[in-house]
């Protein structure tokens, strides 16, 4: 069976300049792991017994960002489930994606990471390394920018 991983994908908004196009105001959050390769990633972690996956997606987020399900706006319409294999077993990742509503609020990373960045798309596809990540960060920011 699949190990099951679940997590949120962060972005916040900045002030754009009247000249930008909306956007361009978009960072996303990336988590660099102490553990590894030192890989970047959204804030994402295994199924606990009894969790849903929701559930655990905003567990994770709290404890590996500081951030509380208070903080955040869960966007409708957005879920995306991405399969590979870890160590030759399959593993599945769930993702939504959620806005920090106050795009200041501070970051408190976990003993996990050693690092987060705010980035924007294109420097967050340099720092994912994995190309479905990749993906799905482009696929997010299409999906945002056609809510608009």
């Amino acid at each position: 069976m699949a190990v099951r991983a679940c997590g949120l994908i962060i972005y916040r908004r900045l002030q754009p300049a009247p000249s930008a196009r909306a956007a361009d105001s978009i960072e996303y959050l990336l988590l660099q792991t102490s553990y590894g390769t030192h890989h970047w990633t959204p804030p994402k972690g295994h199924v606990d017994p009894g969790e849903d996956d929701l559930q655990t997606a905003f567990r994770e987020t709290q404890e590996e960002a500081g951030l509380q399900a208070s903080q955040l706006t869960l966007v409708e319409g957005y879920r995306k489930e991405l399969h590979y294999p870890v160590r030759g077993k399959p593993k599945t990742v769930v993702y939504w994606l959620a806005e920090v509503k106050d795009c200041d609020t501070e970051i408190k990373l976990s003993e996990e990471h050693q690092a987060f960045q705010w980035l924007k798309l294109e420097d967050a596809c340099k720092f994912a390394e994995y190309e479905d990540m990749q993906a799905m960060l482009k696929e997010v920011h299409q999906f945002l920018c056609s809510k608009e």
